[in-house]
């Protein structure tokens, strides 16, 4: 298999891996009846980091897909479109960086946010709400569990793009594409 292949394996399965996170965390909900008229419900909308993880997931998936359809699209599928334009490889390195840090970072937000859903924290008098919708915490959980996945997948692909746009580039000189 050639990295291209590899390339576009690893961005379906980090796709499938966010949209999955992404799914589980925003259709997640559990209620609880508290008194015989007071009912909680807990969604992802009561924790702004998980919040922002739904977005932030379904908008490094869409790039993904959108990645994958050049790759069908363009006629240089097979080709290696780096090495003809260099901008264009620059481009799609700095994006799979900046993604697979934006998806890195927003699961460390929401694992902390969930921390304190788990523990509490009693100098802010904020209580623990996993004892009361265990379901939903447990579901949170794997969910973040699939994100960090992503993150590594993610991670790998960028070093891929990292190197199909380096190797273009002279080991003797600084910034200077080889010669032919």
């Amino acid at each position: 298999m050639d990295t291209r292949n590899i390339e576009a394996l690893l961005r379906i399965i980090s796709t499938l891996l966010l949209a999955l996170t992404a799914c589980l965390v925003r259709f997640d909900s559990q209620t609880k009846h508290l008194f015989y008229t007071l009912t909680k419900k807990a969604t992802f909308k009561d924790m702004n980091a998980l919040y922002v993880l739904v977005w932030i997931d379904t908008a490094v998936a869409i790039y993904s897909v959108l990645q994958l359809v050049r790759y069908m699209i363009l006629p240089g599928f097979r080709k290696d479109l780096t090495a003809s334009n260099k901008y264009f490889g620059w481009g799609i390195y700095l994006l799979d960086q900046a993604a697979a840090y934006v998806v890195f970072g927003g699961n460390t937000a929401a694992v902390q946010a969930s921390m304190f859903a788990v523990t509490g924290e009693k100098s802010l008098q904020w209580m623990k709400l996993c004892n009361r919708f265990t379901r939903f915490c447990t579901q949170i959980g794997g969910a973040l569990v699939c994100g960090y996945i992503a993150a590594i997948v993610m991670a790998i692909t960028s070093s891929i793009s990292a190197y199909a746009l380096f190797r273009l580039y002279s080991p003797n000189n600084f910034l200077v594409l080889k010669g032919k």
